[in-house]
């Protein structure tokens, strides 16, 4: 019985420690795996897909729509008023500072006047030279207002280029019908149809010319005014004496409106209505004379006399009496 356990110890042993050898070197063996993958061995799946694909592996999801400004179409709009002393020379050198930054002038109004000078220059400038504009413009004297306005156009800018494609291939498609054509029902047909598509191409690129143009042109209004010029802000206050001023200026303009039509009607007054009026004035004085009786003189025998007049009855010869 002793040697049974003996054996039965010795066996379990040896079981135990053979376990124990196969465990550790399926262990050295995973280690020695990772070693070599490491160390530049076979890549893994994932860098074996990123190796394939031609990109470096990233974590995480996939690549980011580019959302960079530069590849974005926007539309830039500002607005300034700025208080001169000098708004003529402003105004020149408003216009040297869009046309150094290769603009151009795409509307100018001024008013030239002593006490209220006011020039409004609307300018156009290329879109990366916008903001360095906009600050040379405002350091030409005391900014009172600057208003900067940003419309991104990039998803009606992609929207026209596929509809533009999408139309061009339907003006294809239909002249190669209309060279198929073999009636002149069908050539009839076709011609209108064709006519159609492209008057519709044409509008969609009209468009896309439009929105480039707003993309690659921002648009400045600058208003100088003068030293004693009333600013947006000062139009908007309340007052007795902010109402006698914008009623003395109505009032100044109304005189002005009235004199320009009285100066415009006044050259035909002249010429016709001088001589119209000489010839009615003398017509009225003859025919007012022709109908007037001579005073004192008796009716010509046989007129009879005028409605309602009392006749003179004839004088009743005296009676006499007899011898």
């Amino acid at each position: 019985m002793g040697q049974r356990r003996t054996r039965r110890r010795t066996a379990a042993a040896g079981a135990l420690l053979a376990l124990l050898m196969l465990a550790g070197c399926g262990s050295g063996s995973g280690s020695d795996q990772a070693a070599t993958s490491e160390a530049g061995g076979a890549p893994g799946p994932a860098l074996a897909e990123n190796d394939a694909a031609g990109e470096p592996a990233q974590g995480g999801a996939g690549t980011a729509t580019d959302t960079r400004v530069d590849q974005r179409a926007i539309v830039y709009t500002g607005s300034l008023e700025v208080k001169v002393d000098d708004v003529e020379a402003a105004a020149r050198d408003a216009v040297a500072a869009a046309t150094r930054a290769g603009g151009f002038v795409g509307g100018d109004q001024r008013r030239s006047a002593a006490a209220d000078a006011v020039a409004e220059l609307q300018l156009r400038v290329p879109a990366d030279r916008f903001y360095p504009v906009v600050e040379e413009l405002a350091r030409l004297g005391s900014q009172q207002r600057r208003q900067i306005d940003t419309q991104d156009v990039t998803e009606e800018t992609i929207d026209l280029d596929a509809r533009i494609t999408s139309q061009r291939a339907r003006v294809d498609s239909a002249r190669r019908l209309l060279a198929q054509a073999s009636s002149i029902g069908d050539l009839i047909t076709l011609e209108n149809e064709l006519a159609r598509r492209e008057a519709d191409l044409a509008s969609l690129e009209a468009k896309k010319r439009r929105l480039a143009d707003l993309t690659a042109l921002s648009t400045i209004t600058v208003t100088l005014i003068g030293p004693d010029a009333s600013t947006a802000q000062e139009e908007g206050q309340l007052g007795f004496l902010v109402g006698l001023s914008g009623g003395w200026k109505v009032f100044l303009a109304s005189m002005t409106v009235l004199f320009t039509v009285l100066g415009a009607i006044l050259p035909w007054v002249l010429v016709f209505g001088v001589p119209l009026g000489l010839f009615w004035w003398w017509h009225r004085r003859r025919r007012n004379r022709s109908t007037e009786p001579a005073l004192g003189a008796a009716p010509p025998p046989g007129l009879a006399a005028a409605p309602g007049a009392v006749s003179a009855a004839p004088p009743v010869p005296e009676a006499r009496s007899a011898p």
